[in-house]
């Protein structure tokens, strides 16, 4: 797992070798979000045939350290109906493939008050399947009102500027 290389954001058509599967668009919202990582996931091959067809769902994820390992909860990846008994359950934990020095760094700022780990992506990326996590702090409703109230503002600026080009 690695911090976000390059300027180019996963799945905006810039990396040809990128396909996203799932985003989490309340995370930006909801959350400060101060560090971007990447990490592996350990997947059954059911779970796998259905991230391919597109079938998973970031809202309520979110990973926490167990036991010296990273794991992600309540992602939920639907089943894959070719699989018949042989399938997934759709919330089981998953285990995310981390090196151990990003662990215990993740781990320390975790365990400190306010922050959590929020996946904001789903992708495959080589033929691999990765999630891009973000080291976040929750925001109160206050700070969710202050950041849309300053995104309007910085909005108003920008159109009085390009009109004023004109």
């Amino acid at each position: 797992m690695s911090k976000k290389a390059g300027g180019a954001k996963r799945g905006d058509g810039q990396d040809p070798e990128i396909k996203v599967v799932a985003r989490n668009k309340k995370a930006g919202f909801d959350f400060q979000i101060e560090e971007r990582f990447e990490a592996g996931l350990a997947l059954t091959g059911s779970e796998v045939k259905s991230l391919r067809a597109g079938n998973a769902n970031l809202a309520d994820a979110y990973a926490r350290p167990v036991k010296g390992e990273l794991f992600l909860m309540n992602l939920r990846i639907g089943e894959y109906d070719k699989a018949a008994h042989f399938g997934h359950a759709p919330l089981r934990d998953r285990k995310l493939l981390v090196a151990r020095a990003q662990i215990d760094k993740l781990t320390s700022k975790v365990d400190r008050a306010g922050y959590t780990l929020v996946p904001t992506q789903l992708y495959f990326r080589g033929g691999w399947a990765k999630v891009e996590l973000a080291l976040a702090k929750g925001r109160s409703h206050e700070d969710r009102r202050d950041a849309i109230a300053e995104r309007e503002s910085k909005r108003e600026m920008d159109r009085a500027l390009s009109r004023r080009r004109r």
